[in-house]
This record gives C-alpha cells, sequence and structure tokens, in this order.
C-alpha cells in the first residue's frame, strides 16, 4: 500500500467541502425560523461542529470503523486516535493516509447530528441540546454507521448500498427528527395557526447554495480517489439536485407560486436523495430520483402542515427522511456495475438488491426512532428539555444566548 498524492489531495479537499455543509446548514435553518430564534439555530449547528470533533477523535471514529465486534460496534482500539496515523489504513482507503480518512468520515458526523435539530428549533433548551447531541452520536450514530461502512458490519455483509449517507446520514436523522419533535411538542401558538415565517429568505439561499456546493465533496468525495467514480457521482449530484430543484418549482406554481425558498427546499431533497446512489447509478438516473424525491418530500410537507398535529418545525422528515428513504430505495433499482461494481439493482436484473436496502431502511428507522424516543423522554423526566413559556415567548436568542441578530424582539 502507498499513499496516492491525487486521492490524497481530493480527499483532504472533498472534507473542506464537508465541513463547510455544517454552517450551511445554520444558515440553512437559520433563515427559516423567526428572527427572534435565528442566533440560538445557528448556534446549534456551529456548537456541534465543535462538539462532534472532538467526540469523533476521543472515540466515535473507533466506535464506527474499528475492528467489528459481532457486526454490531466498532473495537476501542483507535480511541484518542491510537494507532490512526499518517500512513494508509490496511482497512479503508488504502490509498491515502488514515488520518485523511478519519477526518472526512468526522464530518459526516458532524451534519448528521446537525441535521435533526431543525425539527427542534425556537424551543429547546441549549444544554439539553448538547446532552442529547451527545448521547445520540454515541448510541445512534457511531452504530448504524458500523453496521453500514465499518468493516464487518451486519448491513454491509448483507449487501446493503449506502455510497455516501443515504441510511447512515438522512434515513437515520429524519426519522430520529421526528421522534425528537413528537416528545417536544410543539411550539406555542402551533395549534392555534399563529403565524411563523421565515426571517430572511436569502439566509436560506444562501446556505443551500453552499450545500450544493458542498455535497459535490460529500458525494463525490465518498469514491475516496480522485478518478472516474468522482467524477460520475460528482454529475449524479449535480443532476439529481437540478431535476429536485425544478421540480419543486413546477409544484409551486401548479399550487400557487413558484417560490425561492421552495426551489432551495427541493435542491436540498434532491441532494438528499442521490446521496446513496451517486457512485453506483449513471448521471442520467439522478434525473428520476430528484425528480421523484422532490414530489414525495414536497406532499408529504404539505399533508404535514394541513394536519397541522407534529410541529416538526423544518421538515426535517420530510426532506431528509422521506428524500434518504426513496434515495436508498433507488439504490436498488438503479445501480449498475457498469458504473461500480461493488453493486447492481433491479436495472441490471438483481432484484435481491431492492430486498436488501428496505431491510436496511427499516431497520435504519426502527433503530434510529427507538433509541431517540428513548433517550429524549429520558431528559424530558431528568433536566427537562424544553425552555420555559417566558423563555420561548422572548426568543431563545435572548432567553437562551444573551445576544439578538436584529434590533427587536419579535
Amino acid at each position: 500500500m502507498s499513499i496516492d498524492s491525487g486521492d490524497t489531495a481530493w480527499l483532504l479537499v472533498s472534507t473542506a467541502l464537508v465541513m463547510l455543509m455544517t454552517p450551511a446548514l445554520a444558515f440553512f435553518y437559520g433563515g427559516m425560523v423567526r428572527k427572534k430564534n435565528l442566533l440560538s439555530t445557528i448556534m446549534m449547528s456551529f456548537s456541534i461542529l465543535a462538539l462532534v470533533s472532538l467526540l469523533w477523535v476521543l472515540y466515535g471514529y473507533s466506535l464506527s470503523f474499528a475492528s467489528d465486534r459481532g457486526g454490531v460496534i466498532g473495537a476501542l482500539e483507535w480511541v484518542g486516535l491510537m494507532g490512526v496515523g499518517q500512513g494508509p489504513s490496511s482497512v479503508y482507503a488504502t490509498t491515502v493516509p488514515h488520518l485523511a480518512f478519519m477526518a472526512f468520515q468526522a464530518t459526516f458526523a458532524i451534519i448528521t447530528v446537525a441535521l435533526w435539530t431543525g425539527a427542534v428549533v425556537e424551543r429547546i433548551k441549549f444544554s439539553a441540546l448538547l446532552v442529547f447531541a451527545t448521547l445520540w452520536f454515541t448510541v445512534v450514530y457511531c452504530p448504524i454507521a458500523h453496521w453500514v461502512w465499518g468493516s464487518g458490519g451486519w448491513l454491509a455483509k448483507l449487501g446493503a448500498l449506502d455510497f455516501a449517507g443515504g441510511t447512515v446520514v438522512h434515513v437515520n436523522a429524519g426519522i430520529s427528527a421526528l421522534a425528537l419533535a413528537l416528545v417536544l411538542g410543539p411550539r406555542k401558538g402551533f395549534k392555534e395557526g399563529e403565524t411563523m415565517e421565515p426571517n430572511n429568505i436569502p439566509y436560506v439561499v444562501l446556505g443551500a447554495a453552499l450545500l450544493w456546493f458542498g455535497w459535490f465533496g460529500f458525494n463525490a468525495g465518498s469514491a475516496l480517489t480522485a478518478g472516474g467514480l468522482a467524477s460520475n457521482a460528482f454529475i449524479a449530484t449535480n443532476t439529481a439536485a437540478a431535476a429536485a430543484a425544478f421540480t419543486w418549482m413546477i409544484l409551486g406554481w401548479i399550487n400557487r407560486r413558484p417560490s425561492v425558498l421552495g426551489v432551495a427546499t427541493g435542491a436540498v431533497v434532491g441532494l438528499v436523495a442521490i446521496t446513496p446512489a451517486a457512485g453506483f447509478v449513471h448521471p442520467l438516473a439522478g434525473i428520476p430520483i430528484g425528480v421523484v424525491a422532490s414530489i414525495l418530500s414536497y406532499y408529504v410537507m404539505i399533508w404535514r402542515n394541513k394536519a397541522n398535529k407534529v410541529d416538526e418545525s423544518l421538515d426535517v422528515f420530510a426532506c431528509h427522511g422521506i428524500g434518504g428513504t426513496w434515495g436508498a430505495l433507488a439504490t436498488g433499482i438503479f445501480a449498475t456495475a457498469a458504473v461500480n461494481s461493488a453493486g447492481s439493482g433491479l436495472i441490471d436484473g438483481n432484484a435481491r438488491q431492492v430486498i436488501v436496502q428496505l431491510a436496511a431502511i427499516g431497520v435504519t428507522a426502527v433503530y434510529a426512532f427507538g433509541v431517540s424516543w428513548v433517550l429524549a423522554m429520558i431528559l424530558k423526566a431528568t433536566m427537562g428539555l424544553r425552555v420555559k413559556d417566558e423563555e420561548e415567548t422572548v426568543g431563545l436568542d435572548i432567553s437562551q444566548h444573551g445576544e439578538r441578530a436584529y434590533g427587536g424582539i419579535s
């Protein structure tokens, strides 16, 4: 095994691109909330960037990728990055430094934890958020990452295909977001139909644009080499995002107006859906993957708004839970050995892959929802999850952080 400078350079650039996605998410989410909660929403993503970066090097990488223990979790030999050095790994990404692969995977863990915060903005205690994030990272993210991506993980052995995080990132975060929102309860005024308009749509577009940009590192970087597979993933990613954004615009136009917020949301949904498939499908498959993801997420979001029962604030479930589920299933349909010999799907005559993908989706969803629910209930009964009513009224920027993004309090 020897280090390839081109592969290493691409992986380090990709790591930086994916790291940028978490601050991008902060703006994407921050622009959607009321202005009295803008800073607190940004703080959620930014603090998780710091927190998970530390947890990953201390023990998270080892639990996720070290030698297998029963197909369920990694061992502890890489705790504190012991044995993770400048030479290549003998198991993962054998043409780049082990440290580079570790850093790349760290950025995935970071943004996955940050994703579900969109479901609980404007009412969760910051202290409870940090405790829940630590526990969730440890007992939800790390095991699922090992199941799918770790050497010896049981879903990997089953043959589940997940190029860059359909199950590990998006189904996981989207389903967990739903569980946490159900335990936390709705924002004040939600049931009464109180208007909760976005405070800054340009921030949303800025965040979406930076997410789109960073997603090239997310998906093309997951090739772990600077070559044809990375190029395929790159083009498939852009194609799906474009197809989903355009579809969402048309859907909005049919129902009312083609909104800027809708196009930005659609682009993210397309990126979510292509994530597990990008390195297994022909770039043209990005079109149906993006179109269907947009339609599904759009109407789930409409249904949730009309039902007015679950305040899953920024529709993490509709975008990531539904988009990720479709993307993982679509991988089983459109994967072809002509793109990647590691996987073939229904169009290649391998109908079994669809069943395997469904199993991976189901197991991930059940585990993520169940454990997230239990963790949230424990914290609710002990330290409490919600801010006080008066703190929610004044806004979390002031009540949790003593700061204000703009003048005024509304």
